[in-house]
């Protein structure tokens, strides 16, 4: 039997106190002492950027300045291996900074936190855990709607009135499911195209990114999930989603479908088992209209020499014009007259 005196037990006491303490410190990432929140408040980070593109570039460039005013205390990219340098490698090469090839080791607590931004890989378990601050993605979308690659083209596809941007922590296995640490929406206008589009929500996902590393740990710790019942998705798009069935869309249906693939893909029909591009696609309204389409098919097109547009019926009595259409070369309009899809 053990006897202790009161002296005894206080000190105990005390001792158990502190090392419960310490252990909730390095032990529950969401526990911190008031110092030592402080210290990681004002930390210089050391940074993994993850990217490949323009729409990755933006973000690039904060971290850049952020580097060089001191905020972060290293910075290097990891890209893919191409044969024509991407929008990433050339911008890096430009600032002097470190390029990593993928796929990519990365060794446990050699960067605080990974970046990572329209980069197109599914990040493997082992380099998340690598990280002690996990991994942050910014995808061009209000999440959980639009997850996957192609968010910005299912936006304008869909005919949304509103778009974003969303920071969230990367989960290993699936795309786009971690915790939402920031999220803004803006709207879009009826006739944006995805390039507008695409360049407008680079930055405003660049400057979130800013803005979280205003307080970096306070922000990752404020994450909060998604509402998988919400969830809407966008797939890599292939070039079958630029085909034209007139029987089942309207103008504004393929007018919102040009707008999401301009720059990308034009819109595709067929006419004697030829394959037909359209370019410079516009919805029209129906009150202008010659009579002449009355009791005609959704497909049927005529040449309206006024504007020398092609005037195409869609759906629901509904009609867009095409200026060019190409073939094997590019045409005017003029050139191909008069045709039936």
């Amino acid at each position: 039997m053990l006897i202790f005196n009161y002296t005894d037990i206080t000190k105990f006491l005390c001792i158990l106190k502190k090392l419960n303490k310490r252990f909730l410190e390095t032990f529950n990432p969401k526990i911190y002492h008031k110092n030592s929140y402080t210290v990681l408040q004002n930390k210089q980070w050391k940074v993994l950027f993850f990217g490949t593109d323009e729409f990755s570039v933006e973000s690039l460039k904060i971290l850049c300045n952020k580097y060089e005013s001191k905020v972060l205390q290293r910075l290097e990219v990891v890209t893919t291996q191409q044969v024509q340098k991407n929008a990433v490698t050339k911008y890096a090469e430009e600032n002097k900074i470190i390029i990593n090839k993928w796929p990519i080791e990365v060794n446990k607590c050699e960067f605080d936190i990974g970046i990572v931004v329209s980069f197109g890989h599914l990040i493997p378990h082992k380099i998340i855990e690598a990280f002690p601050l996990g991994m942050i993605n910014v995808h061009g979308s209000l999440l959980p709607r639009w997850r996957g690659a192609a968010p910005i083209i299912y936006t304008l596809m869909n005919g949304d009135s509103q778009a974003g941007v969303t920071l969230m922590k990367i989960k290993p296995k699936k795309f786009d499911i971690g915790e939402i640490i920031l999220q803004k929406q803006i709207n879009i206008d009826e006739n944006e195209t995805l390039p507008e589009l695409t360049t407008k929500l680079a930055k405003l996902g660049a400057n979130l990114l800013e803005k979280i590393f205003e307080n970096l740990p306070s922000f990752l710790q404020s994450a909060k999930p998604q509402d998988d019942t919400n969830a809407t998705y966008a797939p890599k798009v292939t070039p079958q989603i630029s085909l034209i069935k007139w029987n089942e869309m309207c103008a504004k249906n393929v007018h919102d479908l040009h707008r999401a693939l301009l720059g990308l893909l034009p819109l595709t029909s067929s006419y004697e088992n030829k394959k037909i591009k359209l370019r410079d696609v516009k919805k029209i309204e129906s009150g202008s209209i010659p009579k002449m389409f009355e009791g005609e098919l959704p497909g049927t097109a005529i040449y309206h020499k006024k504007s020398k547009t092609l005037i195409i019926k869609c759906k629901d009595e509904s009609f867009v014009s095409v200026k060019k259409i190409t073939v094997q070369d590019h045409m005017q309009v003029p050139d191909f007259l008069l045709f039936y899809f």
